[in-house]
């Protein structure tokens, strides 16, 4: 299955996303009151209060694009509270946004010495609003100016001027992750609370996920594409060897982390991207080293079943992945060994559907759902969506394994003989057509096509076999607005083949 496996990622920070795709920042305003070097946020009277030399910066942040995307804040009753000494988060919002601005235009101004500006002590404003040698200058600041107006701002528990750390982190949580990389150049202390995932962890815990979309078109390298704002990123090339890049690989989702399972001569190799640090590690291993399974992520766990070992013995066993402490846990096997199969949680169960089993090696129509809270398996017939007749007379091992996946607990496959996207029927445990899949979603026997959930919607990614037409599209539908009408989310120059595919919510 090319939606998890070859036959996915966004640079954490901004440098490198400008550098490869010139994204655009939001631009606002900072409503700050220097007056007599206080800190005080004022909303209506910015313009009066505001120092010349900032001012003069200000007007030219106006020109261009003032209606770009927002983090909205939507905060309860009790969490307002946390917020009265700055009236509400859409102040540290502009604060953060237009530090994120100027991040893009540091041959005229230092970020630093902004972030400063907005988020510094006292004195430190006081210094960097006496110096218009550096504020007015088109010079790159001298190792002195920039040691004097980085200062530490190391002191964690003042993360936001007024506000308690936990206020702080609540409304940082509360910004787009696609921000992040510019938020951790700010100071010390964001980079910090990000880097260690304290932030997403806070996310988690407020029930705040955005989901990313990750994928390879290419055998090292990887690319993210964020459906919200519509930006694309190119995550740091794998660096593997010539047999890893050959290999056929998986890919997982879980937590902060992708992981991308392949093999080098003769054993497994793990290696997992952090979103957290932005770069490739490897050296994990799994209990019991495999390839070609089946998988699924739910928040910071994951579930591997089946697959085959380094001998090509069809394997029985599963192992649960925790990406909080990087532990695998081996779990009771399932009633049949498999490989070349799908997984997928529903309804708070993993699910491990098709596949290839026993002595001939022939085609499960079954699957198996494992219960996490009795930790066993039961066996359920006919719930691999199957093959259309056109693809009936195949070997067992030609075809792609099943291409499901869950939206709002219910299970969608892909036909990509028939071109169809079918829905399982839990009561009747009948696969039933909804509609049409993309009609450039071209594919190799189920191979090269991405189908995926990304939230509440459906996504495919594939792109034409024509010769000379070197892209990709990603399309998307949400089942709960009715039969499948399949929109064009992005399409981006690539080569067309989908290796492998993940989706990232954090």
């Amino acid at each position: 299955m090319l939606d998890g496996r070859s036959c996915v990622v966004p640079g954490l920070f901004s440098s490198s996303c400008q550098a490869d795709n010139n994204w655009s920042f939001m631009k606002f305003m900072p409503d700050l009151d220097m007056t007599n070097g206080k800190r005080h946020i004022d909303i209506d009277d910015e313009d009066e209060r505001m120092p010349r030399k900032v001012n003069r910066r200000l007007d030219s942040c106006y020109q261009g694009e003032m209606d770009s995307v927002v983090p909205q804040i939507d905060l309860d009753d009790d969490q307002r509270k946390d917020f009265e000494p700055l009236n509400n988060c859409r102040i540290v919002e502009k604060a953060v946004a237009f530090s994120v601005q100027f991040s893009a235009e540091q041959s005229q101004l230092s970020l630093l010495q902004l972030s400063l500006s907005i988020f510094g002590d006292e004195q430190q404003k006081e210094r960097q609003l006496d110096d218009g040698n550096l504020m007015n200058s088109n010079d790159e600041p001298s190792d002195e100016q920039k040691e004097r107006y980085a200062g530490d701002s190391s002191d964690s528990s003042s993360l936001l001027p007024r506000m308690n750390r936990d206020s702080s982190i609540t409304c940082l949580s509360r910004c787009s992750r696609s921000d992040y990389g510019s938020l951790a150049s700010l100071n010390r202390s964001f980079r910090n609370i990000i880097r260690s995932g304290e932030l997403y962890a806070w996310r988690r815990l407020n029930g705040i996920i955005e989901h990313w979309i990750y994928f390879s078109c290419a055998l090292l390298e990887w690319e993210a594409y964020d459906p919200i704002r519509n930006r694309w990123m190119h995550l740091p090339r794998m660096a593997s060897n010539e047999c890893f890049m050959c290999s056929d690989k998986e890919s997982l989702a879980v937590g902060t982390e992708l992981l991308v399972f392949g093999r080098e001569l003769q054993s497994h190799v793990i290696y997992r991207y952090s979103l957290l640090t932005n770069s490739w590690e490897s050296g994990m291993r799994m209990n019991f080293p495999r390839c070609l399974f089946g998988s699924a992520s739910l928040g910071e766990i994951a579930i591997l079943a089946g697959g085959c070992d380094s001998e090509g013995h069809i394997l029985d066993s599963a192992e649960l992945y925790n990406s909080e402490n990087q532990t695998w846990e081996t779990l009771p096997s399932m009633n049949k060994p498999r490989k070349m199969c799908s997984g997928v949680f529903m309804d708070g169960k993993f699910y491990v559907i098709g596949g290839i089993g026993g002595r001939e090696s022939k085609l499960l129509t079954c699957g198996e759902e494992y219960n996490i809270q009795t930790r066993t398996w039961k066996e359920i017939p006919n719930m691999s969506p199957g093959r259309s007749a056109r693809g009936s007379e195949m070997p067992a091992t030609a075809e792609a394994p099943p291409l499901v996946a869950v939206v709002n607990n219910e299970l969608y496959a892909a036909d990509y003989a028939d071109m169809e996207v079918k829905k399982y029927n839990k009561d009747s445990k009948l696969w039933i057509t909804m509609g049409r899949l993309p009609e450039r979603a071209a594919s190799m026997n189920g191979w090269g096509l991405a189908f995926r959930a990304c939230g509440n919607r459906l996504i495919v990614i594939g792109g034409p076999r024509s010769h000379g037409e070197g892209f990709i599209e990603l399309n998307s539908w949400v089942p709960s607005e009715g039969p499948p009408q399949w929109n064009l989310l992005a399409r981006k120059q690539s080569g067309n083949f989908v290796y492998n595919c993940a989706v990232m919510g954090c």
